[in-house]
């Protein structure tokens, strides 16, 4: 089984802009509530793993916190080389979301000119919601 925690949720009412972290928060049909990049569309939640976050840090002597990167949810503990398109990942005791793709084309992004190394281009999860539900910080994550 695959499987982590929640370590942090990160939203921002706009595209192009820095998260700021929530303890919880609502995830509604067309994605995270409040979020900017809510829609009906398949990149509705960026999910990003704990652990890339870390090695980034080190590696690039930077001090990033959860949505610095412009994730939405960062899962620590759980094994993301094992997790392909298509896969389904339960957030909490309800939430659904599906990978839809995984990195995505770089571009200039807020992030990569704001500290000069972005992680989403090559490693990040875009998802689109199945099941709606609540997640909290330290809720599990699970992949189904």
């Amino acid at each position: 089984m695959n499987s982590g925690k929640i370590y942090a949720i990160s939203i921002s009412p706009e595209r192009g802009t820095l998260k700021e972290e929530v303890e919880e928060c609502l995830i509604t049909p067309e994605g995270l509530q409040g979020d900017g990049h809510a829609g009906d569309w398949s990149r509705q939640i960026t999910v990003l793993n704990y652990e890339s976050l870390k090695r980034s840090n080190e590696e690039n002597n930077l001090s990033m916190g959860p949505g610095d990167f412009a994730e939405n949810i960062l899962i620590e503990g759980m094994d993301f080389d094992a997790i392909g398109e298509g896969a389904q990942i339960r957030l909490g005791e309800k939430a659904v979301i599906e990978v839809s793709q995984i990195g995505k084309p770089d571009h200039p992004s807020i992030v990569t000119k704001t500290f000069g190394v972005s992680l989403l281009p090559k490693e990040g999860l875009f998802c689109r919601v199945i099941t709606p539900g609540q997640i909290r910080k330290g809720d599990s994550a699970e992949v189904i």
